[in-house]
């Protein structure tokens, strides 16, 4: 059975790339605008691993990923960080809310697929 992400991106043109990339490679995709969609998403459509940018409206994605750690059922699902920012008191804020790892943009989709293969096997 194919295993599921979840996209969370305010940028549907990021969105729409992250899930072609995953798609090819034969994985399921859901996809959210924000945080709070993305939130529901989840509790809605149980998944494998979330990829999720940082800033958005409504929730930001460090902010989602602590939600999603207080779901018993998510608390260790990998969930991989989208940032354009190298600012490490951002990744820490990351690492503290829960996320498993972070991939800088502007990114390929070689280094998007190593790191989703190397996370969900």
């Amino acid at each position: 059975m194919a295993k599921k992400i979840l996209v969370v991106d305010d940028s549907a043109a990021i969105r729409q790339s992250v899930t072609f990339v995953l798609q090819q490679e034969g994985y399921e995709t859901v996809e959210a605008s924000d945080g709070a969609e993305g939130l529901e998403a989840i509790k809605a459509n149980p998944v494998d691993m979330v990829v999720s940018d940082v800033n958005m409206p409504n929730m930001d994605g460090i902010t989602m990923v602590g939600k999603i750690r207080e779901i018993a059922d998510f608390k260790f699902i990998p969930i991989i960080i989208l940032t354009t920012e190298s600012q490490n008191s951002k990744m820490d804020e990351g690492k503290a809310a829960g996320a498993t790892g972070w991939i800088v943009k502007p990114f390929t989709s070689e280094k998007l697929l190593t790191v989703v293969k190397k996370l969900l096997g």
